[in-house]
């Protein structure tokens, strides 16, 4: 009977990524244009990723993406979080109003943030001008570019991670805080003692999510830059489609996403492993 149950998420799943997983794992063994036949490579494609200076190019900048996106989501959402768990009027509201960006279509977003970024009558620039400090070339400039894709990031992911970081702070009784200051514990003694250490499955859920998010982002950075200027912010996902359907190199594409893949997989399972060592070290303590 549990079988008959989970029978049709099981056919979605194995129709949507199992098939295409495996699918990709024999396209990424051949050369293939998307017309014509495909011929056997053997592990030609995997052995052109070492070679290639526009892959290690892509993936330094998902990196640098994630190195900037991931952090700071997790520590304003945790902010945010904290601060709408006090008693305070308005605070469902506000709740909701740092959620809605979640609802948001990324698509949606990044023709959004292109028109606040636009260097020449964006609303950005257009403040820091009535503030006497000049214009930035947001989206036209490689040293810019990144950055706004990194705020704009933050605005569409400090709101889930809030959700989830405010889920945790609810279900942490509060017995543990009257104890506490009975003990004469400060508010930043509670918190490093009590918040944040009961806090640390919600903080593994979401860097693991939004680590994930990072390295498969594309909708934000195929409308904001296209990658551009130059090669400044082409991520790994944005190079795997301009090879698969601009390049018509789908097997080299293919090959490129199971890099991609392991190395998702590579970190969810280091990241897994670590959690699980300060769990025994925390009950062992």
């Amino acid at each position: 009977m549990p079988y008959i149950f989970i029978a049709p998420n099981l056919l979605l799943f194995s129709l949507f990524m199992l098939f295409p997983l495996c699918y990709a794992m024999f396209i990424s063994l051949h050369d293939w244009d998307l017309v014509g036949d495909t011929s056997f490579a053997g592990l030609a494609n995997y052995s052109r990723l070492v070679t290639d200076p526009l892959f290690w190019t892509a993936l330094r900048q998902t990196l640098l993406y994630a190195g900037g996106a991931v952090p700071a989501s997790l520590a304003l959402g945790m902010l945010a979080a904290v601060g709408l768990n006090q008693r305070m009027p308005g605070r469902i509201f506000m709740r909701s109003i740092f959620f809605m960006p979640v609802v948001v279509s990324g698509v949606a977003t990044a023709v959004i943030a292109s028109w606040l970024f636009n260097d020449n009558y964006g609303v950005i620039n257009a403040l820091l001008e009535r503030a006497g400090l000049s214009r930035v070339n947001w989206l036209s400039s490689p040293s810019w570019a990144l950055p706004s894709l990194i705020i704009t990031t933050l605005w569409l992911r400090v709101g889930f991670c809030m959700i989830i970081y405010l889920a945790a702070l609810q279900s942490i009784p509060r017995t543990y805080y009257e104890a506490a200051r009975i003990d004469g514990a400060s508010a930043l003694q509670q918190f490093i003692h009590i918040t944040w250490p009961l806090l640390r499955p919600a903080t593994f859920l979401l860097l693991i999510i939004n680590v994930i998010y990072s390295f498969h982002v594309f909708d934000l950075v195929f409308v904001m830059t296209g990658g551009g200027p130059g090669f400044s912010t082409t991520v790994l996902v944005q190079y795997i489609f301009n090879l698969a359907f601009a390049s018509s190199e789908m097997g080299y594409a293919s090959a490129m996403g199971i890099a991609l893949y392991a190395l998702i997989l590579a970190f969810t399972v280091l990241q897994w492993l670590a959690g699980r060592r300060s769990e025994v070290a925390m009950g062992g303590g």
